[in-house]
């Protein structure tokens, strides 16, 4: 039997879920300022100094925020078609601890708790996570990483495969001092001197060693750009497809949007209409 669903709810759903209307843009703009300044509110909750002066202050904008996250969260459970994926989905989840360690918070009271209470309270930050829903741009960029993905991973494998072979190098040429106590602690070395970083904890003193090191220097610099370069040719190669049409005659792809014929076969590209 298929329960009949109010209009409210509909209206809900229209407002909550779509970006179409009026409505649904003004509800997220406001959702987007709440997450934002509800974040600044947890940020200056941990400086002493602010929270000393205003943490009265900071601790009633903290529950006007835990209460409307609390209240957007109900509703979208009310408005939703499937409450039960909703709220065991990754965006349920993530609305739900934006809220949730504020009454965690009340629970325990026990000074023994404390500290493990302050922790908890930290997962508030995750609220910015709740931003990335709301930002096309952002939803572009976790089909352009997962599209990359098996490229970046033979990257991560080359690089982790550069930085054994060099730690492991290292720790044979500085003979296991200066630093280079053992293997893992060379290819931490290799890390922070292939990501350019340079801590400068560690450090080579004989001259093969400061070569070796020359040489991780110069590829760290060669690699540093690899995995922004494959994303951001994915991002092309994406918004290309975008501006592509099909041939129905003989599959042959047209960049040209302003195209009405196949340059290969002639025939009618589909949504063109001939004059």
């Amino acid at each position: 039997m298929v329960t009949k669903r109010s209009p409210i709810r509909d209206q809900l759903l229209v407002v909550i879920f779509g970006t179409d209307t009026k409505a649904g843009k003004l509800f997220d703009l406001i959702l987007l300022w709440a997450i934002i300044l509800s974040v600044v509110v947890v940020i200056l909750e941990s400086m002493d100094v602010v929270d000393l002066a205003i943490g009265r202050f900071l601790m009633i904008m903290e529950w006007i925020f835990t209460i409307m996250f609390t209240v957007e969260y109900l509703l979208r459970i009310y408005a939703t078609r499937h409450p039960r994926t909703y709220i065991f989905s990754f965006w349920g989840a993530i609305d739900l601890f934006a809220f949730l360690p504020t009454y965690i918070g009340i629970l325990f009271t026990s000074v023994h708790f404390l500290v493990a209470i302050r922790i908890l309270r930290l997962i508030r930050i995750f609220r910015i996570l709740k931003l990335t829903r709301y930002f096309r741009e952002s939803q572009e960029l976790a089909r352009a990483l997962w599209a990359s993905a098996h490229r970046i991973a033979v990257f991560f494998l080359v690089l982790f495969l550069i930085v054994l072979i060099m730690g492991s190098l290292m720790y044979v040429i500085e003979g296991g001092l200066n630093g280079f106590e053992s293997i893992p602690q060379s290819i931490y070395w290799a890390i922070i001197t292939v990501t350019t970083v340079g801590y400068g904890d560690v450090v080579p003193v004989t001259a093969l060693g400061k070569i070796v090191s020359s040489l991780i220097m110069i590829i760290g610099y060669s690699i540093i750009a690899v995995p922004t370069g494959i994303i951001t040719a994915e991002i092309a190669r994406t918004k290309s497809r975008e501006h592509m049409i099909s041939c129905p005659g003989c599959n042959h792809i047209e960049t040209d949007r302003g195209s009405k014929f196949c340059r290969q076969c002639g025939a009618l590209l589909a949504g063109t209409r001939q004059a």
